[in-house]
């Protein structure tokens, strides 16, 4: 992510251009779902009905739809969401993509038990993410689980998304939620070295 994504982490249009210029393939798109939400969706820990928030072009919500889940995917960039919904026609699966403002999820039609956000977080300003945090929580069923994959404080700023603290990442879901777990983890980049330190948290709504 460049200096000018950052500052404009709230809106669509740089993140659009990334998915259609191909930046996003050479950066958070590996082609793949994340290790973690294999890891997880193997464990059993996701819940259906489930919202990937942030999705891109749909590998995560393609791997849950494929083991029996109902799925939604969001995304702000319209070109990710029709990437996903062409790999959802070519491998026969059954998932919905949506276009969506991750800060103004009320209108979507549906609420979650379980939510995967793998990479959004650490896209937003404090007080964005906030109000990220309030979104989700409109529609997220109470008990359901919000499970968040974010670049941690422990990996070196070269650049690309913000980097989280721990109790940064508390501090933003104070309100609504109970944060049960923050572990440290991986995420897989398309970075040179191929992965980055991160958190994995586990929230529930309250």
């Amino acid at each position: 992510m460049t200096d000018s994504q950052r500052r404009t982490a709230g809106r669509p249009q740089p993140w659009d251009r990334s998915y259609r210029d191909g930046s996003a393939q050479r950066a958070w798109d590996i082609g793949a779902p994340q290790p973690v939400i294999v890891a997880l969706a193997d464990a059993g820990l996701l819940a259906s009905p489930l919202l990937d928030i942030g999705c891109g072009t749909g590998e995560n919500s393609l791997l849950v739809a494929s083991r029996g889940l109902d799925v939604t995917g969001a995304d702000w960039a319209g070109a990710a969401i029709e990437g996903a919904r062409q790999k959802a026609r070519e491998r026969d699966i059954r998932a919905t993509f949506e276009v969506a403002d991750a800060l103004d999820l009320g209108g979507l039609a549906h609420r979650f038990q379980a939510v995967v956000d793998s990479g959004l977080f650490h896209v937003f300003e404090p007080d964005e993410a906030i109000r990220y945090a309030a979104s989700l929580h409109e529609v997220t069923l109470e008990g359901g689980h919000l499970h968040l994959l974010c670049f941690s404080d422990r990996e070196p700023d070269w650049g690309g998304p913000y980097r989280i603290s721990e109790a940064q990442l508390r501090s933003a879901f104070e309100d609504g939620w109970q944060v049960e777990s923050v572990e440290p983890s991986t995420f897989a980049t398309g970075f040179e070295g191929g992965t980055a330190q991160a958190w994995l948290a586990r929230i529930r709504a309250i």
